[in-house]
């Protein structure tokens, strides 16, 4: 276990590495950059003493009581203004290897990969590749659903079944590791066994969009997904420990383990992305946050639409923008966030817009009490919650 530092100051680094990760075409050079000024990142970290002694009291309470008495496997973060205010590893990478985790240690972030895809999706929207009212059908050959279009995968209004469930129900050869491209065949040739819903009607979460933004993704790029979130994401903003997991990365993946501390088998559903499968730290997410909230990486528009609520069938301060949960208050405040949860990888990245604090928890050792990080809202600000949603 590290000890943890009482104030960190960020110092990020933008220049793009000249080493590819295993999942990129070393033959092909970075093409794509961010406008000159994307990285142009401005945080006013005027925080007084008081606040800081404040914050992170209550950060080491809650790692304390929470996560420490529950055998926390993983890696806590707590900034304000993009900087780090507590920061605690704790656990190891191989249970029998007893090799610690560190802010180097790349986990599964499982559901909070989707916060990737969906700023992927509205880059491409951004720069005109792509229209998010379009029907699917139109970017990806024999796609069979009228009526489906960008956006419902995005908020996840569809109406598609969850693949990560009917693939196997419908008689999926386990033995055979699914693509993101089986996922589309799939949906084609079974079309007549699903039950699917009304596009746009409801809310249901569900793995299969982000499965097949993807695919969209590649089709608009012309490259790889894994290789277009490194491009655009990943090397500009230093994200050196981060990628997209392929078969290639198997021997540097980490596992994740079971609340029993049994390591948790590869599966044949291990090998889609765009719903999962990226791999990353505290630090480097908090980059990431840094980057949408201070940087000029996407235009505020992009950004309104994206942390927009779009289902009100139920009541509650519950929804779901484009990519990202949110907790809306009746002062029009809000907290966006993302959860995940994948075998024994459980993450919560969660944003307070107005109070500018972060809260970053990754662990691969199956803990629910992760899922409790909204206990930490209240350090920063008045805010009720509602319960805790895995992913």
């Amino acid at each position: 276990m590290r000890s943890c530092s009482f104030i960190h100051i960020i110092i990020f680094s933008f220049l793009i590495s000249g080493c590819y990760y295993t999942t990129i075409d070393k033959k092909k050079p970075v093409t794509a950059e961010p406008p000159a000024d994307a990285l142009n990142i401005s945080v006013d970290s005027s925080i007084s003493k008081a606040e800081l002694a404040r914050y992170y009291s209550a950060a080491q309470e809650f790692y304390e009581n929470t996560l420490e008495k529950s055998h926390f496997n993983g890696e806590f973060l707590v900034a304000k203004k993009g900087e780090i205010i507590f920061e605690k590893y704790s656990g190891y990478g191989h249970s029998d290897q007893k090799d610690p985790l560190t802010e180097n240690s790349a986990l599964h972030l499982a559901s909070v990969s989707k916060t990737f895809t969906a700023m992927a999706t509205l880059k491409l929207w951004e720069e005109g590749k792509l229209q998010i009212n379009d029907e699917v059908s139109a970017y990806l050959t024999g796609f069979p659903y009228k009526g489906v279009t960008i956006k419902t995968l995005l908020n996840h209004r569809s109406g598609l079944p969850n693949y990560v469930h009917v693939m196997e129900q419908l008689g999926w050869n386990k033995k055979k590791i699914v693509t993101n491209q089986d996922v589309l065949q799939f949906l084609i040739e079974k079309k007549k066994n699903l039950q699917v819903g009304a596009p746009d009607r409801s809310f249901h979460y569900c793995n299969t969009n982000y499965a097949l933004l993807a695919l969209i993704i590649e089709k608009v790029s012309g490259v790889l997904y894994p290789q277009f979130i490194y491009e655009n994401f990943f090397a500009p903003l230093g994200m050196t420990n981060s990628y997209v997991f392929t078969m290639s990365d198997s021997a540097r993946s980490l596992p994740s383990y079971n609340y029993k501390n049994k390591q948790e088998a590869f599966t044949f559903l291990d090998a889609v992305y765009g719903d999962k499968n990226i791999y990353s730290t505290v630090r480097d997410l908090l980059k990431w946050e840094t980057a949408l909230s201070y940087g000029n990486m996407f235009k505020q528009a992009t950004l309104d639409s994206a942390y927009k609520g779009y289902s009100y069938e139920k009541k509650g301060i519950k929804n779901y923008g484009l990519g990202w949960r949110m907790l809306e208050y009746p002062n029009n405040d809000k907290i966006i966030f993302h959860n995940g949860w994948w075998h024994g990888n459980n993450t919560v990245f969660a944003r307070l817009i107005k109070d500018s604090a972060t809260i970053i928890i990754l662990g691969n050792k199956y803990n629910r009490n992760i899922y409790q990080a909204k206990k930490l809202f209240t350090a920063f600000g008045d805010y009720e919650t509602e319960e805790e949603t895995e992913e």
